[in-house]
């Protein structure tokens, strides 16, 4: 079940989520907390899934119910990912994780490899003091989200280091069309995970909360999924978020032009439900809560409504104006997670 019929109300707040489909960038999908081989002996007796545009909050009950303490190594995998002239290192590395055990701040530990043809030059690019996750300390970007200057790190070899690693392929260089402006493009793919050793005591309840930005997919016009001639990738995405209803039907006059004093445009966020199954399953108690954002945009104009979509097996519950929440006994997850914000305003 989604909010597109019974639940997707409008609200007049501000958004700022108006961009074209050409500035969009896919979501980066992130999930729960795994263990490194699954433990079939540790329960996850209760998760509460929190989502909204800008924050993933997630807190879990696990429950040891064997007869000795279990200590094995936890982490928060990151998806790989490579150099982007449109996201930071420490975005696309989640830099803003954190951890709770018990409701105490917890310390972790982080690792950060670098590969390129599946070789691991994370060595190689220590040595000669260029941080891997952050591609060299990252690539400043002016106001249109393009590269000006070199990487810190890179910036700082010397020629026989850069050669070094230009002549196994982990920097390049790249140029403008006029060939005046270059950069030193890093190669590398970054694998990166938090983790920390935990111990759970036999037959008692261990609370874990972690937290992090979501690197949500780039909001874009409904008008390139749901028109006339719409693209095939912008349509299967649209259908990832099961709208129907008031929204679809809002939705679909504005991309067909029937409302043309009317624009409408969405971005959304990605949660990898299925690394719970790397502990004992099922998840005996499960809930999801989606929060409604409460943007502005950047004429400090309101919208003319906001809403919330996404596909759910099961009665999704309406909290309060800004908050729906889904809940499952039980469950076993066969499926990843996609949460739709819409806005909708009037064309400049």
């Amino acid at each position: 079940m989604n909010l597109g019929t019974k639940f997707l109300l409008p609200l007049l707040i501000m958004a700022a989520v108006h961009l074209h489909a050409d500035d969009g960038a896919a979501s980066i999908a992130a999930g729960g907390i795994v263990v490194m081989k699954r433990e079939a002996r540790i329960t996850m007796a209760k998760e509460v899934l929190q989502i909204s545009a800008s924050k993933v909050i997630v807190d879990y009950d696990f429950r040891n119910d064997s007869d000795q303490d279990i200590t094995i190594e936890v982490a928060f995998p990151i998806p790989d990912y490579d150099f982007s002239l449109d996201r930071e290192g420490a975005t696309q590395g989640f830099d803003d994780f954190q951890l709770w055990i018990d409701d105490a701040p917890t310390h972790f530990l982080v690792e950060a490899r670098a590969f390129l043809k599946d070789h691991d030059y994370t060595n190689l690019l220590t040595s000669v003091h260029v941080d891997v996750a952050s591609y060299g300390h990252g690539v400043p970007l002016d106001s249109r989200g393009k590269a000006t200057a070199k990487s810190r790190d890179i910036q700082a070899l010397t020629d026989a280091q850069r050669r070094q690693l230009e002549k196994v392929g982990l920097i390049a260089q790249d140029c403008d069309q006029d060939e005046k402006n270059c950069i030193d493009e890093p190669l590398w793919k970054v694998k990166k995970k938090y983790y920390w050793q935990q111990t759970f005591p036999a037959h008692k309840i261990v609370h874990i909360r972690h937290e992090y930005s979501p690197v949500g997919g780039s909001s874009n016009s409904v008008g390139y999924g749901m028109g006339a001639n719409p693209d095939k990738y912008a349509a299967e995405e649209i259908k990832s978020f099961c709208i129907d209803g008031p929204l679809h039907t809002t939705l679909q006059r504005i991309a067909d032009g029937q409302d043309k004093d009317k624009t409408a445009s969405y971005n959304y966020v990605d949660f990898i439900l299925t690394t719970a199954n790397t502990w004992k399953t099922p998840i005996e108690d499960f809930t999801l809560i989606v929060e409604r954002p409460h943007w502005k945009n950047n004429r400090g104009e309101a919208d003319l409504g906001d809403y919330v979509s996404f596909c759910w097996d099961g009665p999704v519950t309406k909290i309060d104006a800004d908050h729906f929440s889904a809940h499952s006994s039980n469950l076993v997850p066969g499926k990843e997670l996609r949460i739709g914000f819409f806005g909708v305003e009037r064309r400049r």
